[in-house]
């Protein structure tokens, strides 16, 4: 499955949806966080990834999951590892009696 246009980054939702809205500024919403100005500030601006734990943080903050800050992460690392177009040579199928439960969990 090929996705067509770049996913929006968690900083990006988490600056455009949550920290402008409340009118935080990056240093009060990054005092609140927990963490220094400078990691949000690179989150925010598409220089880092999101951790597991900072995915954390900011779910506690929101009264959201972590997990769905991690997906936001998750389709964007997807989206630029499909963009490097991987040439790979697909399995021989498996229809030999001795191989076929190898499929099957």
């Amino acid at each position: 499955m090929t996705i067509m246009r770049k996913p929006t980054h968690p900083g990006t939702v988490l600056k455009e949806d949550v920290i402008l809205p409340l009118g935080l500024t990056i240093t009060e919403a990054a005092t609140d966080l927990g963490v220094s100005r400078k990691a949000l500030s690179e989150l925010l601006n598409e220089h880092t990834s999101l951790s597991p734990e900072m995915a954390i943080r900011i779910a506690r903050a929101t009264n959201t999951t972590p997990e769905s800050w991690l997906n936001m992460q998750n389709k964007v690392d997807l989206w630029k590892a499909e963009q490097k177009d991987p040439k790979v040579i697909p399995f021989p199928v498996f229809d030999e009696p001795e191989t076929k439960g190898l499929m099957e969990g």
